[in-house]
């Protein structure tokens, strides 16, 4: 499994997590289409948009391999701001590559892509 050095481990402040320590010994934990409905927590908001954020930094637009990214946190931007790279597209392997759609991240998050986006605080 790739560990994304640099990438944050979470949402400074919370129990937000970004990353996995180390593989899942019982099997990788499948990246599926969770639903955002507009109930949702203000908290769960920023931190979807600090991860993209944070995505967007340290990938921009190119494909990257899941790696240690978190499951949970992929899931919620998973079929619209990120998107598969590779066809086909295995949900469940650390290797799987992603990739950034900056249209329709720009579009749900335009915060996360603000010049003026403070450090940390999602």
């Amino acid at each position: 499994m790739l560990k994304h050095r640099g990438f944050p481990g979470r949402l400074p402040g919370t129990d937000f997590q970004f990353t996995i320590r180390r593989a899942n010994p019982r099997g990788v934990t499948e990246i599926t289409r969770r639903e955002r409905y507009r109930d949702r927590r203000t908290p769960d908001k920023k931190a979807d948009q600090a991860f993209l954020r944070a995505l967007w930094e340290h990938f921009g637009d190119a494909p990257f391999e899941r790696g240690n990214l978190d499951a949970g946190r992929l899931s919620w931007l998973f079929g619209r701001e990120v998107v598969a790279a590779e066809d086909p597209f295995d949900p469940a392997n650390y290797e799987a590559m992603l990739q950034i759609d900056e249209d329709v991240a720009r579009a749900s998050f335009p915060e996360a892509f603000a010049e003026d986006f403070p450090e940390g605080s999602a």
